[in-house]
């Protein structure tokens, strides 16, 4: 994996839903079970909705980028321990949040 930290900054790149071109976005991401994980308090954002279109990723990190391939999580006890390690000793970790999965498979 080529993500050591469990909680960590990374671009997430997703293809616009509607223009098809990069849409890039820096968030706080989890690496749990060899999966890394995005969240957000609520569904509309850009690269969530541009996820559910189009399903290939890129996380940029540390100055190297890895292909991937993102899911929505349905499983709401997996999307509460995402914000449970996302926000370690917050209140905000009970917030109910929307999680994409990402499988990376290879450095760019």
């Amino acid at each position: 994996m080529p993500i050591d930290e469990s909680l960590f900054r990374a671009s997430l790149v997703t293809k616009g839903r509607v223009t098809e071109q990069p849409h890039s976005v820096t968030l706080r991401g989890v690496k749990y079970n060899d999966r890394i994980y995005f969240s957000r308090h609520r569904p509309d954002s850009d690269w969530i909705k541009n996820v559910i279109v189009n399903s290939a990723v890129v996380v940029k990190y540390n100055d190297f980028s890895y292909s991937g391939i993102a899911k929505i999580v349905t499983d709401e006890n997996l999307n509460q321990k995402i914000s449970q390690l996302k926000y370690p000793s917050e209140k905000r970790a009970e917030e109910k949040r929307i999680a994409i999965e990402i499988t990376l498979h290879e450095q760019l």
